[in-house]
C-alpha cells in the first residue's frame, strides 16, 4: 500500500520539480489517498469505519385504560383498540370512543352490526361504508381486509380511515371525516378522555 501510493506519487515528484504549485501538487496528494483508501476499502484491505446505529423512531406513548374503560369494554375489544392505535399511531381511545357510539363495541343489535348493513350501507362494529353506491359509500373497499362485521378487522381498518383523513395532524378533521357532525365529534372526544386514565372522570 505505501509503496503503491509512493510509485504513484512520482508524476506529482516530477510536476513539482518542473514548478507547479505545491497547493495544486497537495490537492492532488489528498485526492490520491483518498481514491487509494477507497480501493482499499473495497478490496477488503482495511476495515472501514464503524457507523452508529441509526436512532429508533420513539413509539408513540399511548394513554393506560381508565377504569371507565376496563367497565365497560370487553377484554378483546380493549385489547384491539390498543392494538390498531399502537400500530397506526393513534390514540386508541379515540378508536374505542367510535366503536362506543357505532355499536357499543359491538354489543347492539342493531341492523348491520353483527351481519349485513344498515339503512345507510354501514357495517360492522365500526360502522363503515360497505355497499357500493349508499349513503355511506364503499370504504371498506379502500380500508377493510376481510369481513366487516368481524372486531378484529374492522377496528384496524376504522384506524386506516382516520389516518388516512389526517389523524395525526388534525384528530377533530379525521372523527368528523368519519360521521359528518360536530356533535359526533364532541361526543366522540368526550368518551376518549373517559377511557384514557386520567383524562375525566372515572
Amino acid at each position: 500500500m505505501i509503496l503503491a501510493a509512493w510509485l504513484l506519487s512520482l508524476p506529482f515528484r516530477l510536476l513539482a520539480a518542473l514548478g507547479l504549485r505545491r497547493s495544486v501538487v497537495l490537492a492532488c496528494l489528498f485526492l490520491l489517498t483518498v481514491t487509494a483508501y477507497g480501493v482499499a476499502e473495497d478490496l477488503g484491505v482495511i476495515d472501514p469505519p464503524a457507523q452508529a446505529a441509526p436512532a429508533r423512531r420513539p413509539a408513540s406513548r399511548q394513554a393506560a385504560p381508565s377504569r371507565a374503560a376496563v367497565a365497560d369494554i370487553s377484554a378483546r375489544y380493549l385489547r384491539l383498540y390498543r392494538a390498531a392505535g399502537a400500530r397506526y399511531r393513534i390514540p386508541w381511545p379515540v378508536l374505542a370512543a367510535i366503536g362506543k357510539v357505532e355499536s357499543d363495541h359491538g354489543r347492539a343489535r342493531l341492523p348491520g352490526v353483527r351481519s349485513g348493513s344498515n339503512w345507510a350501507g354501514a357495517c360492522g362494529p365500526m360502522q363503515i361504508g360497505c355497499v357500493p353506491g349508499s349513503k355511506a359509500g364503499n370504504s371498506w373497499a379502500r380500508y377493510g381486509r376481510g369481513r366487516p362485521h368481524d372486531p378484529a378487522k374492522a377496528i384496524p381498518a376504522a384506524a386506516r380511515y382516520l389516518v388516512d383523513h389526517g389523524a395525526r395532524r388534525n384528530l377533530d378533521r379525521a372523527i368528523h371525516a368519519y360521521n359528518h357532525s360536530r356533535a359526533y365529534v364532541a361526543k366522540v372526544k368526550a368518551l376518549a378522555r373517559r377511557y384514557a386514565r386520567g383524562g375525566g372522570r372515572r
